[in-house]
């Protein structure tokens, strides 16, 4: 490490000495709580013994479990050795499961106990794994992590630069298969000054950590908040009822959230009367109806944003006020640019590639050189993303690039291309084309138009139980519409504007 360094371990160290006996850590699950020197110790003990098996520097670490004290500690052991934690989307399927871990060969694995059975289903394919351990303290099929903590503190410190590799989460896959987006040490301290900046955030601060952690947004907001020494109250899953007396319990002051999280927790509110006017920031994914309504309730601040977790979770951010249906502005750390399909910037108020340049652009993707050349050609992050910037620098998001097409059904990222493989696998299919509709619950919603096989006949509601046991069930169609001939293009292909056009509307419901 050198003069210039500074990495998550080091603010750890930084966050013992000046927040010491402040409360940094609040586990709903259990009521343990932990102080800021608690933590370093704890970290510093599982980074001990973590290093005694074998662990070192660029070594993966996978966690497949819920939100817990324990999996926010293994990001501090991890960056105090120099290895990079892998988070698994816990809503996977097994075969999903399996290939992310493969694809980056972690050293160690550890596990919640509901998800012992997934890992006895795929370990004989899991080559690179060398340890399995429990999350909790005590294991039962794994070791406990009480076998890892039992120890001195006595770990031999790794040189760990700023840019070195932190965490690599996988994006949703793209042509069928997930890229890890690695990020580093300044990726992650730098998005926390970000939200600092904006949000203000004290040590007086109480952040409802209920994000997964395995998503770059749970992840950075739970960092941020222990960043600038506030206390972070962990829910291992999320409850409406729950989160709202959590909120007047512990006064909580800030919460990211997805559709529909915001509009449950306001009808908890409603219909239970307790005190949420606490909650000062909200920011992630919602409706203006529910994030207008927050607003008049709490007298609180609703953020916008755009972003992706190549960038490190936000490139644009913004009050919702300032601009209602925009994305906020450029963020200090981040330059915007809009481009044509020549790369070529694009006048103020018409639609472009959105581009991103800074160092708030993650390191590429795991063993994927050649996808991240494409990506960071003519040296900016071209992200798939369109938009438009009005005269006043507001970025206002208008949907995906044809190639890279996204459906964001409850702020999950699902390309149409993974749903679309997982239907065709189905011997009574014969095209599909997959797309995003609105959705009252969920703001959009997951459509395939399908045209069987001669002769088949097939129920909406089995298509989508057979795609729901093939890929994470958050993939499966929620509306399935079964048409004689889909409209081709001339290579014999699926016409996709045409089949959006005719069908776009929802029909042919599932559950």
């Amino acid at each position: 490490m050198g003069v210039y360094d500074f990495t998550f371990y080091d603010l750890i160290n930084r966050n013992a000495f000046c927040f010491r006996a402040a409360q940094a850590w609040y586990e709903v699950d259990d009521g343990r709580s932990l102080t800021f020197a608690d933590v370093k110790h704890m970290v510093d003990r599982l980074a001990c013994g973590l290093q005694r098996t074998g662990i070192g520097k660029g070594d993966r670490i996978a966690i497949l479990g819920k939100n817990s004290l324990e999996y926010f500690l293994i990001f501090g052991a991890a960056a105090a050795l120099g290895a990079i934690v892998l988070p698994i989307n816990w809503r996977l399927s097994e075969d999903e499961v399996a290939y992310n871990l493969n694809d980056c060969g972690p050293k160690v694995l550890f596990s919640d106990k509901q998800f012992h059975g997934t890992l006895a289903n795929i370990k004989e394919n899991l080559p690179s794994v060398q340890g399995y351990y429990d999350l909790a303290l005590d294991g039962d099929t794994f070791p406990g992590m009480d076998t890892l903590t039992q120890n001195g503190e006595d770990f031999k410190a790794e040189e760990v630069s700023s840019d070195d590799g932190f965490v690599i989460i996988h994006t949703a896959a793209v042509a069928g298969r997930p890229r890890g987006a690695l990020l580093s040490h300044s990726n992650l301290l730098l998005a926390n000054l970000n939200f600092d900046y904006y949000l203000q955030l004290t040590p007086g601060d109480v952040y409802l950590n209920c994000i997964p952690l395995f998503h770059v947004g749970g992840l950075f907001m739970a960092a941020t908040s222990f960043h600038a020494g506030a206390l972070n109250v962990n829910m291992s899953r999320f409850d409406p009822t729950q989160a709202v007396e959590l909120i007047e319990e512990k006064k909580v002051s800030l919460m990211m959230v997805f559709t529909p999280m915001l509009s449950s927790i306001l009808e908890e509110h409603r219909k239970s009367g307790r005190d949420i006017s606490s909650l000062r920031s909200v920011n992630g994914i919602e409706t203006p109806e529910n994030i207008e309504r927050y607003q008049e309730i709490t007298g609180g601040t609703f953020w916008s944003m755009y972003g992706q977790t190549e960038v490190s979770c936000v490139a644009t951010y913004g009050p919702y006020n300032d601009r209602p249906g925009s994305a906020g502005k450029m963020i200090p750390f981040a330059e915007v640019r809009l481009v044509d399909e020549y790369d070529r910037p694009v006048p103020v108020g018409q639609v472009g590639e959105i581009t991103v340049k800074g160092p708030m652009v993650f390191k590429g993707y795991w063993n994927l050189p050649e996808d991240t050349a494409y990506t960071f050609r003519e040296g900016w992050h071209h992200t798939g993303d369109l938009g438009r910037f009005d005269e006043d620098g507001f970025l206002f998001y208008e949907g995906r690039k044809p190639e890279k097409e996204l459906i964001k059904p409850g702020g999950e990222n699902v390309y149409p291309a993974e749903v679309e493989k997982a239907i065709l696998q189905h011997p009574a299919v014969e095209k599909t084309v997959v797309f995003g509709v609105p959705d009252p619950r969920w703001k959009e919603g997951i459509k395939a138009v399908c045209q069987l096989r001669q002769g088949q006949r097939l129920e909406p509601q089995e298509l989508i139980d057979f795609v729901g046991v093939r890929i994470a069930r958050y993939k499966k169609p929620q509306y399935v519409e079964f048409v004689t001939d889909l409209p081709l293009l001339e290579d014999g292909s699926p016409d996709r504007n045409k089949v959006k056009e005719l069908y776009g509307g929802k029909s042919s419901t599932g559950n």
